[in-house]
């Protein structure tokens, strides 16, 4: 493990390292030890979002012209680097965002396999040929990039997402301004020095950081960004869709989430335990797919229960570094105060807390934003917790009598991210599928489970726009042109 030097990081615009006009910083810190400065970044204001816009555009025409394969020839390169700085990259995960170095392991494997998804997408940025009523006209179209477009990145995945947002952007020839997480940004200035080093040109891809309300309002009201694609709460894209759309852009937004997971009597019950514990637990929950709303039929609630307590003791809680570590802290005090907020809310609205519930300060855990994992039983459609993303290491369980109860449950919420079930039988399997209302689902698979060759979004409250990845990939990111030609 390597220590990391406090430094002052800069923002990246026109292939250059350049400070804030604003002349301000701001830290981030390691949420496992919170008097670990990880290094001070830019508090960048809207004059240096302008000059990213500028450099970006500049940037555009030639990187538009530049033949699609060999724009992908980058992330030929990117997957070299990723494999190269594996540890190096994954500590830094582990320190920032805080999740064991497992998980951290687990995110950088993902990116790599991600980025061997997009590099070949350069070679099928295709077209088609319609037949003409005219016989001597040729019809076709082709795909051409919008311009200049935003990229905000949330801190649960900081290497993934943003790596994910960007590679499908500049593939298709857009130019790129991007704006991580304030709370991750020194594992953002890691994907600069890495794009850079795979042979992104100068002004192609540019960082700000800083505050979301600053260069989100850019984003959102300058003529020149002709898209915004954002991950991060349903408020925060609901707002910026609207501003974005209104003045003619395109949205894409993939935000919050309230899954359910249901599980019925005929289900393996060992699986369907320990796929809670990954998808409800792990990361802290801190996973837009991760399960939050546990639904039971009530003939083996009792005992689902009480293996999921058991499981639940047995995790291991602390530093992410530490051998045997599951979880280690959520990512900053914000989250935690949102955590320790709706343990209170659910328990004074008549939840029963189970197991959890608590901020974690013995054994050495007392600098750090550490939390348990927590069971609510006892839940109605009335609560709180029922409805609210936590975005932490909380089930709540609500126990039914029917199967058609559990469906009418499960899409009984203003958000259709993921789902899951559990059971043997394939009718009640395929009717969920066709039943569900969330963009992905699962069938005796955790809510959280992914590949990226397969599109990716939600439903309701949870998605704006198109899907991101697998076969949908650069929907979002071209725009067709028609061709008629009569030679």
């Amino acid at each position: 493990m390597t220590e990391i030097a406090t430094a002052t990081y800069q923002n990246y615009i026109g292939g250059e390292w350049v400070p804030s006009s604003s002349g301000e910083t701001y830290a981030s810190i390691n949420p496992a030890r919170t008097s670990e400065v990880l290094g001070y970044f830019q508090k960048s204001n809207q004059t240096d979002v302008k000059e990213a816009i500028l450099s970006a555009r500049e940037a555009f025409p030639e990187w538009a012209a530049t033949p699609a394969p060999v724009r992908g020839d980058v992330l030929f390169n990117l997957i070299r680097l990723l494999e190269d700085r594996f540890e190096e990259l994954a500590v830094l995960i582990t320190k920032e965002v805080g999740k064991s170095y497992r998980d951290a392991k687990g995110e950088v494997t993902k990116t790599i396999q991600a980025m061997k998804q997009f590099s070949g997408e350069a070679n099928r940025l295709t077209g088609e040929t319609v037949p003409s009523y005219d016989a001597d006209i040729f019809g076709y179209t082709v795909r051409e990039p919008l311009g200049v477009v935003g990229l905000i990145a949330p801190y649960n995945f900081p290497l993934g997402i943003g790596i994910w947002k960007i590679a499908p952007a500049i593939i298709a020839g857009n130019t790129v301004v991007f704006k991580p997480a304030s709370n991750t940004s020194l594992i953002s200035v890691k994907i600069m020095e890495m794009l850079e080093a795979a042979g992104v040109p100068a002004g192609v891809v540019n960082m700000v950081t800083g505050p979301g309300s600053v260069v989100g309002k850019e984003f959102g009201e300058n003529p020149e960004i002709k898209a915004v694609s954002f991950t991060g709460s349903t408020q925060v894209g609901t707002e910026l869709g609207k501003a974005v759309t209104q003045r003619g852009g395109r949205m894409q937004a993939e935000m919050g989430g309230k899954n359910p997971t249901i599980v019925l009597e005929d289900a393996d019950m060992e699986h369907a335990v320990e796929s809670i514990v990954i998808s409800g637990f792990h990361d802290n929950g801190q996973r837009c797919t991760g399960t939050s709303r546990l639904i039971l039929l009530r003939s083996i609630a009792d005992e689902f229960i009480a293996r999921l307590i058991e499981k639940a003791e047995a995790l291991e809680v602390g530093d992410g570094f530490d051998p045997g570590v599951d979880n280690g802290p959520v990512v900053d005090e914000n989250q935690l105060n949102t955590y320790l907020h709706y343990v209170e809310s659910a328990i004074e609205e008549g939840a029963t807390l189970k197991f959890g519930g608590e901020r974690l300060t013995d054994e050495g855990r007392g600098e750090g934003y550490f939390v348990a994992p927590t069971i609510f039983t006892n839940i109605t459609p009335e609560m709180t917790i029922f409805h609210e993303e936590v975005f932490g290491p909380v089930v709540a369980v609500t126990v039914v009598d029917t199967y058609e109860e559990a469906i009418e449950l499960a899409n009984q919420s203003d958000f259709g991210l993921s789902s899951s079930i559990f059971t043997k039988s394939l009718d009640k399997a395929l009717t969920f599928t066709k039943q569900i209302q969330s963009g992905v689902t699962h069938v005796n698979v955790p809510s959280n489970y992914f590949e990226n060759q397969f599109p990716f979004g939600g439903k309701k409250n949870s998605s704006i726009g198109p899907r991101e990845q697998g076969s949908t990939a650069l929907d979002f990111w071209t725009e067709t042109k028609t061709v008629y030609m009569k030679p």
